[in-house]
């Protein structure tokens, strides 16, 4: 008895592959029903990517003025504390 004849038996793996033929149909279906806007196409990846750059680019931005200016501050807290060491080294002993 041949396997590929008219009295096949349906397995697990034939009934999976036909299921998931199925869904592949239907969410391609469903794709196309809800309009351009909803498929992902390649301009559209490409334009996820760009914005996606775009925001990481201002991010970097954001933390390297964030940096800058604890780096002044720092820098200015540094400079006052000299002045009054220097200030208070200045005096004479009595």
């Amino acid at each position: 008895m041949s396997a590929n004849g008219p009295n096949q038996t349906l397995g697990f793996t034939t009934i999976s592959r036909n299921v998931a033929a199925l869904a592949v149909g239907v969410v391609h279906t469903l794709e196309a029903m809800a309009g351009d806007g909803r498929t992902r196409t390649a301009r559209g990846n490409a334009w996820e990517a760009v914005c996606a750059d775009r925001a990481r680019a201002a991010q970097r931005r954001e933390l390297d003025r964030l940096v800058a200016e604890l780096a002044a501050a720092r820098a200015a807290a540094g400079a006052a504390v000299r002045e009054r060491r220097d200030a208070r080294d200045a005096q004479p002993v009595r």
